[in-house]
């Protein structure tokens, strides 16, 4: 991420200094969260920033950036390995892939890397700082008794051996003064040996051991130094002072940067906002009566002399990172380590400033260099009152981290922490002190380099190594095994579904093909590869229903059908005017004299929906929709998807796609998923969504594909796109021809409820009727069976309950307000499978895989569909 010139940033003054600062704020951005709003919250890699680095490198790069670890804990994969979820083969196979010829090479005695390495995988080698260790010496029986894991048979023969080497010792030296057996003397301070007991002899065993790996840790080669951190001024002032200065500046960032990016959600927005986040931010402070706490005082100064100059926000950071003593060749380390300071509304200023489209109120562009000079100017105050307050210090912050040395100290590892590691693994795997007394400093230096090098961290890397291919073995060993399905030669499926990869419509599939196996199932991207803009007949906004990677060009509505115009518009105003007055409720009820009048009259009132809702979750959901009928949209609605003028727009004519754009699209996605021959009468393109009444971030289970909105308009559109006969007559020139009696119809699964919802079903012609109902009940019966798959990992459903009786309870969870995460899905997925159907149909994969459709022999010679 860092430049790579000598000169990385060119600061030669004037504008380009800068542009290379602009520049760097960019290359430390890359490391924010690229997560939506939270009404497109969906899932996203959080390693985006690393993704030209293989995994491993990845998670230990950004563990080191980011402050967290890299894997789970060595207790937790060794729970797993006792369960059996990771098994020793999978170990050993690991490390045989990874140590190719290391693996038989003797270390100690017959004792090879790989049984060193696999010893310190199947026990814990603890491992403390050195304050911690020396009390542990001290306080437990670790230096006169073998840990508790070591085998019966290790004890006996190491105890023998030591009993046989001391009597040898005695008779070879008259008083004992010497040898060995002198040193135990002085050491335990028995002279009588005949009296000794087993305890009194494990004691000698183990500390002679302890003696030996202790002396041998003086042929062990230096201990590596880890990387240096960066440190800023705020981390050299806590090391020094325990004051936390991103702490100060957050309190204040975090208020400012909500009411910046509010959605309209406060009842006062912030002035100034179409300004930009620096002169809004500067504005508002540099009024009187600003903020009383004093490190703050010279804001308003500050703020107003900014103002009067004129200064931008990237001329401000770059004054900010003078008056901190920040040179240009530290820019990129800085500014990455300040944006992480507070990640998560960096991010979501750069996110939304990026995609001001996903958002109902955008903000300017120049927003996250508003955003990181705001920051600057607010740690350089910090910084200084810290400094001045806490170490009376009133030197420029310039100066600051040289005036403060040694606050990135490293401490090497004492004899004691080198030689414990080396002291418990010579017990796990029998290695005595009389064996390990003969090594040569050569040997111990390449002992202690096989122990030292697999550190915690690269213990846990082969943990999860095995983890994974335990995963792998297991699928691979069902996908082969697993006959492949063949309908017979010519046989036309009674109808077919197409539905999102998500591993959620796993199961659904499957479940469609157990109750009707003449049926067809297949997978794709769930925008089903129509890009658009979409806006419902009761929606305020458009919203972007696409890869988030993806920027639509076209817009398409729904819109309602003529004949129900005059109502759908009394609907219309019902629904303002109940928000608005629901608005004005919430926002007096947050006032205090309405407040108090709200919560006195209609506070009991309140209740009593709420307690409905509490006791008898599903009914109340059913009655509320029942009562909303008086605003929802009236049922028949279309799509406005033709476009008619020659431009794409947001009203009018300009709306939708030209035929010829319907026909790209439709080709391309019949293409992708090899359906280009032996279509069914009905083909259902059933989208996705997920609906609940009390999860926050309900649309991180909505369609990823759809950018964390439903997928419904997308099979919908894609439906109309392929039942219109020009698009049909285009892709049939083109070599995908579509049977006359062929219909395509749009759908909506509701993976929460467990519901699927048809669209248009007005339009399918009257010879399809009688499949459709036919297909509809299936689709019910699927259902319930799915619903009763997924209720298993619910602690609030019953195991002995029937598939109606598990839809039943998802329909109620999701109405459930105690039920934040309704769906306890999408947490699960493992693998993606890119392939025919017929390889996986009738295969149990728990929920656990992307399935996405795809022929190769209908593919070119350079993969053109795969890559797709």
């Amino acid at each position: 991420l860092k430049h790579s010139a000598d000169d990385p940033h060119g600061t030669d003054g004037g504008g380009s200094s800068l542009d290379a600062l602009r520049s760097a704020i960019g290359h430390a951005a890359h490391l924010l969260p690229a997560q939506g709003p939270i009404t497109v919250f969906i899932h996203h890699n959080t390693l985006h920033a690393f993704e030209g680095m293989t995994f491993d490198e990845a998670v230990r790069r950004g563990g080191e950036v980011f402050g967290c670890e890299p894997y789970l804990t060595e207790d937790r994969y060794r729970a797993e390995l006792r369960k059996g979820r990771i098994r020793v083969a999978d170990l050993e196979a690991v490390l045989h892939k990874e140590m190719t010829g290391a693996v038989a090479t003797p270390l100690v005695g017959t004792a090879t890397p790989l049984d060193v390495r696999r010893a310190m995988l199947e026990r814990p080698i603890w491992s403390a700082t050195a304050a911690e260790l020396a009390y542990h010496l001290a306080e437990t029986g670790a230096l006169r008794q073998f840990r508790a894991d070591v085998p019966s048979q290790i004890r006996l023969r190491l105890t023998a051996e030591t009993r046989r080497w001391v009597m040898r010792d005695l008779r070879g030296r008259v008083g004992g003064g010497s040898g060995w057996a002198g040193d135990l003397f002085d050491t335990f301070g028995v002279r009588d040996i005949e009296t000794w007991s087993e305890e009194s002899w494990e004691a000698v065993t183990v500390a002679s051991l302890w003696r030996v790996c202790l002396a041998g840790v003086a042929h062990a080669p230096p201990p590596l130094r880890p990387p240096a951190r960066y440190l800023r001024h705020r981390d050299v002032l806590f090391k020094a002072t325990g004051v936390d200065t991103d702490q100060l500046v957050n309190d204040l960032l975090v208020r400012f940067a909500a009411a910046f990016l509010d959605q309209g959600i406060s009842a006062w927005p912030l002035p100034d906002r179409g300004d930009g986040l620096f002169r809004a931010f500067l504005k508002t402070y540099a009024r009187p009566g600003g903020p009383v706490h004093e490190w703050l005082r010279p804001l308003a100064a500050e703020a107003r002399r900014l103002l009067a100059a004129g200064t931008d926000a990237l001329t401000s950071a770059r004054e900010s990172f003078d008056r901190l003593g920040v040179p240009p060749a530290e820019w990129d380390d800085y500014l990455s380590a300040t944006l992480l300071a507070l990640r998560g509304w960096g991010g979501m200023v750069r996110e939304v400033e990026l995609r001001g489209d996903r958002v109902a109120q955008p903000i300017p562009a120049g927003s996250l260099e508003g955003f990181v000079a705001v920051r600057l100017l607010l740690d350089r105050l910090a910084a200084e009152w810290v400094a001045r307050a806490e170490l009376g210090d009133d030197g420029p912050p310039a100066g600051l981290r040289s005036r403060l040395p040694g606050n990135d100290e490293w401490h090497p590892p004492d004899a004691n922490q080198r030689a414990f590691p080396l002291f418990q693994l010579a017990q796990l795997l029998g290695w005595s002190a009389r064996e390990l007394s003969k090594l040569s400093p050569a040997e111990w230096s390449a002992v202690f380099r096989e122990v030292e090098g697999f550190g915690d961290v690269e213990r846990r890397r082969v943990f999860q190594h095995a983890y994974e291919r335990r995963f792998r073995v297991l699928t691979l060993d069902a996908i082969g095994l697993h006959p492949p399905h063949r309908f017979p030669h010519e046989f036309r499926p009674r109808f077919q579904v197409v539905t999102c990869l998500d591993e959620r419509e796993e199961s659904f599939r499957r479940h469609i093909e157990e109750v009707a196996p003449d049926a067809e199932t297949l997978g794709v991207a769930g925008f089903f590869n129509v890009v658009m803009y979409y806006k419902g007949a009761a929606d305020a906004h458009y919203v972007p229903l696409c890869p988030i990677v993806v920027t639509p060009s076209r817009w398409v509505e729904e819109v309602v059908d003529e004949r129900h115009a005059d109502d759908h518009a009394r609907r219309k105003k019902a629904r303002q005017a109940l928000g608005g007055a629901a608005r004005h409720l919430t926002s007096g009820s947050r006032s205090f004299a309405l407040g108090a009048v709200l919560s006195a009259g209609l506070g009991a009132l309140a209740t009593v929906p709420l307690v409905a809702r509490i006791l008898f979750p599903r009914l109340t959901g059913r009655i509320r929709w029942r009562l909303s009928g008086i605003v929802r949209t009236p049922p028949a609605t279309k799509l406005q998807l033709v476009r008619t003028a020659p431009e794409p727009g947001k009203v009018g004519a300009s709306v939708g796609f030209t035929v010829e754009e319907m026909a790209d699209a439709a080709e391309r996605f019949l293409r992708d998923i090899g359906l280009i021959s032996g279509f069914s009468r009905l083909v259902f393109l059933i989208g996705h969504g997920s609906d609940s009444a009390n999860n926050p971030h309900k649309s991180a289970y909505d369609c990823g594909a759809c950018g964390g909105s439903p997928g419904g308009p997308n099979g919908r559109a894609i439906a109309e796109m392929l039942n219109h006969p020009d698009v049909r007559r285009i892709i049939a020139e083109r070599g995908v021809p579509i049977p006359a009696d062929t219909w395509f119809v749009g759908a909506y699964h509701n993976t929460c409820d467990d519901s699927v919802t048809l669209h248009d079903t007005d339009r399918v012609p009257d010879t399809h009727r009688g499949e459709l109902a036919r297909a509809e009940s299936e689709f019910a019966a699927a259902c319930d069976r799915n619903a009763h798959e997924r209720s298993r990992r619910f602690m609030s459903a019953p195991l002995d309950q029937s598939a109606p009786d598990a839809r039943w309870h998802v329909e109620n969870r999701s109405e459930d307000l105690a039920q934040v995460r309704p769906e306890l899905g999408h947490a699960t997925n493992a693998l993606c499978v890119v392939a025919r159907r017929s390889r996986t149909r009738g295969l149990y994969l728990d929920r656990r895989a992307f399935l996405t459709s795809y022929d190769p022999t209908q593919d070119d010679d350079q993969g053109s569909t795969l890559g797709r």
